[in-house]
């Protein structure tokens, strides 16, 4: 029983989600699901299109842990919290990851809590890229991705499936179950 009460006591993993606002962030609550199943403490950053897909009300119920989705949100006395959350973090994934959050990424620009935050993530980084096969097969995007591999970001997928558009291709989002 002092092992048990040794092992429940022991720190969970602490994993940021960062969900950019395409149609797959509904997968992103599975995400959160699958995490937490595995006892790994997730705090979700979104972009603000993001929560046009999701609500953060949805995300903080799932993961049991306050959402940002603005860098100038309240947060209380937490001292510049992109810093502290990055720090904290075993891992962040950005699921999904849009043509834009992955250009952000692989050109530094930090315009939003998500962005800025991983800017100050010192510690592994895994990207899903979810978005429609043109888009996918553009030069420019295949380039960023490029970038972020070679700083050592983790790429899983994209998929070849149906996308949003009800096309068929490369650019559809891992499922959860491979992400995690």
């Amino acid at each position: 029983s002092n092992a048990m009460s040794a092992e429940s006591k022991a720190p969970q993993p602490h994993v940021v989600l960062v969900v950019s606002g395409g149609i797959a962030a509904y997968k992103a609550c599975d995400i959160v699901r699958r995490f937490r199943d595995l006892s790994v403490d997730v705090h979700v950053a979104m972009t603000r299109a993001a929560t046009q897909f999701v609500t953060p009300t949805t995300f903080a119920a799932l993961s049991g842990n306050r959402v940002v989705a603005s860098l100038f949100e309240d947060l209380g006395s937490e001292v510049i919290p992109h810093v502290r959350w990055a720090e904290r973090a075993a891992l962040v994934c950005v699921a999904p990851a849009t043509a834009n959050f992955i250009a952000k990424m692989a050109h530094g620009i930090a315009d939003d809590f998500p962005s800025t935050l991983l800017l100050a993530a010192s510690g592994p980084v895994l990207v899903a890229p979810a978005m429609e096969d043109d888009m996918y097969r553009q030069p420019a995007v295949q380039r960023n991705l490029e970038l972020l591999s070679e700083r050592g970001v983790q790429v899983v997928g994209p998929g070849c499936g149906a996308l949003a558009s009800g096309r068929h291709g490369p650019g559809r989002m891992s499922e959860p179950g491979e992400i995690i």
